[in-house]
This record gives structure tokens, sequence and C-alpha cells, in this order.
């Protein structure tokens, strides 16, 4: 941590603030938490998607997973551009938001998968 004391950043004052690219220890196991989570929860409905109740899979099952794996896509692109430093910190939380709407939408797959009333 030594290292950003030195640091200006094309001001005249100190400032020891990390660049886009460079985060905390507590940043990555939490980014790293999350998205082992959600990539857990969407692996376990992709599988239910094809073998419950039974196999051959239905279409509405399989239509749902594709539908996830959409959405999944789009969050998968923020947050490559996320970590090259394209996007500014505060679309973290965007990102945390699309990864909780992704975890739901499992989450009403599995109950309508395994015919929960």
């Amino acid at each position: 941590m030594d290292e950003f004391s030195t640091r200006t950043y094309g001001t005249s004052s100190l400032d020891n603030r990390p660049l886009f690219g460079e985060t905390s220890a507590r940043d990555r196991i939490v980014n790293l938490a999350v998205g082992g989570f959600t990539s857990l929860v969407v692996l376990m409905t992709l599988i239910s998607s094809f073998v419950f109740p039974s196999m051959p899979p239905r279409p509405l099952n399989v239509f749902f997973a594709v539908c996830i794996l959409l959405a999944c896509g789009s969050t998968i692109v923020l947050i490559f551009w996320y970590r090259q430093g394209d996007l500014e910190p505060k679309f973290r939380k965007l990102i945390y938001y699309m990864l909780g709407s992704i975890v739901l939408l499992c989450l009403c797959a599995n109950l309508y998968f395994h015919d929960v009333r």
C-alpha cells in the first residue's frame, strides 16, 4: 500500500485512491463469492431444466434455461468491461443488481421445474 502514497494522479497533492483496475482484497473476495454463488445457481438451474421432471426435457423448460443464459450473457459482458477498466466503479452496483435478478430468475425457474405449488 506504500506505493499509493507517492501517486498524484495529475493533481498537486498526494492521492492514495486506487485506479480503476486496482481493487482491495475485500472487494475481490466479495466479487468471487457473489459470482461463484450465482454461477452455481445458474448451473443447477440448467441441469434441472434438462433433467426434471423427466427425460426428454419439456421445451418450455429449455426455453426458460435459454432466457437465463441470455441474461447471463449481458452480465458477463459488463463484468468483462468492468475488469478491463472501461466502466466506472459505480457500475459494480448495477452488476450486483443484475446478478441478484439472475438468482431470483433461477429460483423461479427451479420452482417451476419441480412443480412447487
